[in-house]
């Protein structure tokens, strides 16, 4: 393993355990969470389950850290081509849109009207 597979390696576990931390913070969390860090979280009055919204949310988190690390695993052998880039980034911002888009869906799912 040569050297921009080890800086890669420890760049892309750091980022995936960060993003399942997050997803663990939120499992855990009593209150209700927000899916990002410029978003409010819900009132827990306002949710018809804040455990669902909390677990939902969290294993959301979790899954996003799998894929970024998935998508090392599957990148490495491509370190020296430029086809390095189609699984290292589609791992990581492949997933995002569809992040927001669970997201709407649990707000129409648990908030209440």
């Amino acid at each position: 393993m040569n050297s921009e597979n080890i800086v890669g390696l420890v760049i892309y576990v750091f980022v995936s355990l960060f993003m399942m931390a997050i997803g663990i913070a939120q499992l855990k969390s009593q209150d209700p969470v927000g899916f990002y860090s410029g978003e409010k979280p819900p009132k827990a009055e306002d949710l018809t389950d804040v455990h669902a919204w909390n677990k939902s949310h969290g294993m959301m988190w979790l899954i996003y850290g799998i894929i970024i690390f998935v998508s090392y695993l599957i990148g490495s052998p491509f370190v020296d081509s430029i086809l390095v880039i189609i699984p290292m980034i589609g791992g990581v911002v492949i997933p995002l849109p569809f992040m927001i888009w669970y997201h709407h869906r649990l707000i129409r799912k648990f908030i209440k009207s």
